[in-house]
């Protein structure tokens, strides 16, 4: 075999192979390994893989990172603590009903003073602006929830908001638990809470995104994405991706 043709053949092994995952910096593992994250969390870091999704999508110290839909506020303590001080965390949700028992969670994340650096925007996951563009916009199994009947939302109305709310050159982070390819996407969000990914794809390009890859560190071929998500004999082990887009300089 000559040269060139020894050279072609080691590149096709390589890319058959894949590219393995880049190390956490030490920011990243920093913010994991923080003491004040609830045990609740620690306790499923090896199903949700923290360390590897921020190194995924490129959180680093000083940036202004969103995140969408932050629920319980898991990921939105180690994004606080990645970014550190001179960054901004901006959890963004819907304002809690009036008649509400109690603050929602993220609220009181907000409210510790170990995590300063959290600003709550409550205005609404459909009709949201930020008080400036972000690094990196994400949100975690929730873009499905865009489609549940109860929000009413126009979705391609929220992805422009999204579109809008990222700075030239800033990354958006989808990552959802996977419905069947070609699956209706009204029809798995509301009974599964599932999306096929394709659709996810097509939804933000046609927002102006640009896709950039793809992590299959939460990938699990073993579900054949049937089932809900909330299924005892899933739940925590749903097969999902992690898209990485970017928006155009």
């Amino acid at each position: 075999m000559n040269t060139k043709l020894l050279l072609a053949a080691c590149a096709a092994l390589a890319l058959s192979a894949g590219v393995a995952e880049a190390k956490p910096g030490k920011h990243v593992a920093a913010a994991v390994a923080d003491k004040a994250r609830p045990e609740a969390d620690t306790r499923r870091d090896a199903d949700r893989k923290p360390a590897e999704m921020l190194e995924f999508a490129g959180v680093k110290a000083g940036h202004r990172v969103a995140d969408f839909i932050p629920g319980g506020g898991y990921f939105t303590r180690i994004f606080a603590k990645a970014v550190g001080p001179k960054g901004v965390v901006y959890a963004v949700t819907n304002p809690p009903p009036a008649n509400a028992a109690s603050p929602p969670p993220i609220a009181a994340i907000a409210a510790d003073p170990a995590y300063g650096n959290i600003k709550l925007v409550q205005t609404g996951i459909g009709s949201f602006s930020l008080p400036e563009p972000v690094d990196v916009f994400w949100t975690s199994q929730n873009y499905h929830d865009l489609y549940l009947t109860r929000f009413n939302l126009d979705v391609p109305a929220v992805d422009k908001a999204i579109f809008n709310a990222v700075k030239p050159g800033g990354v958006l982070i989808i990552l959802d638990h996977a419905a069947r390819a070609g699956a209706p996407v009204a029809e798995t969000a509301n009974t599964l809470h599932r999306i096929d990914p394709a659709a996810v794809r097509r939804n933000l390009e046609a927002a102006g995104f640009r896709f950039e890859g793809e992590s299959k560190a939460l990938a699990n071929p073993a579900d054949d994405r049937s089932k809900g998500v909330f299924d005892p004999a899933l739940r925590g082990h749903t097969d999902q991706f992690v898209y990485k887009f970017r928006k155009p300089k």
